[in-house]
């Protein structure tokens, strides 16, 4: 079975459509499929719903997607370093579905192993909690959360062999794996792909049963905050 593709229109070809699910790996600007992103945009799809830690910065990542009022909805943990995000869901532009990130991840994870719920203590007393089912164990309450079962899974990874085994670094770590498993079908971008049986099995962080296309390419890896300090002086 094939799964290297040339380019990101050619691995995403068939696959978008209006109003679909789509889970983004990535944790502020860590690890984001840029040319994924890239190519949605190009594709001119529209009325998306995007379950993401974050939705990028201005102008880059998934804030491209909202520049072009192409996401209807966002399902993420963070708001933050986004004006036009922060701008479109307090005008009244964009759906946002609060998440915290431990939950958001346990969401992807669990659509991933086909887990429809859990009951986490987190929310629980708060808006997050509102109208979610709530049940009692050893004491504690506890919510119901659903599992995201995503049409479509685009993620960042370091390392790919051709059969779609990946390795992922330090932070990139946290929201791609489980971002990839929720989807019906996986794209990865990664920065190699090597030979087969050149990864040692037990670096291996995603297994290839979770990944359907692949593509290589250079990544731009912008820094979200920059800080410096002057040279001390000799």
């Amino acid at each position: 079975m094939k799964k290297v593709y040339g380019s990101a229109s050619e691995a995403l070809d068939g696959l978008l459509h209006d109003g679909m699910l789509i889970a983004a790996g990535g944790f502020g600007l860590c690890g984001i499929p840029e040319l994924l992103i890239d190519a949605i945009v190009e594709s001119g799809v529209k009325d998306l719903t995007v379950a993401s830690n974050n939705a990028g910065v201005d102008g880059f990542g998934l804030g491209k997607l909202l520049d072009t009022r192409q996401i209807k909805k966002m399902m993420s943990s963070y708001v933050g370093e986004n004006k036009e995000f922060m701008r479109q869901y307090l005008g009244g532009e964009l759906e946002l579905e609060f998440n915290p990130q431990g939950t958001l991840a346990e969401r992807m994870r669990a659509g991933g192993c086909g887990i429809p719920g859990f009951y986490t203590k987190t929310g629980y007393g708060t808006q997050i909690g509102e109208g979610k089912e709530v049940k009692v164990f050893n004491g504690e309450h506890y919510i119901l959360e659903e599992g995201i079962f995503a049409d479509l899974s685009i993620v960042k990874a370091w390392k790919a062999d051709d059969t779609g085994n990946l390795v992922f670094r330090k932070t990139a770590r946290n929201f791609n794996p489980p971002a990839a498993m929720c989807g019906k079908i996986c794209v990865v971008e990664v920065e190699e792909i090597v030979e087969r049986g050149a990864l040692d099995p037990d670096h291996i962080h995603l297994p290839g049963i979770y990944v359907h296309r692949i593509i290589q390419g250079q990544h731009e890896k912008r820094i979200e905050q920059r800080t410096t300090r002057k040279r001390e002086e000799a």
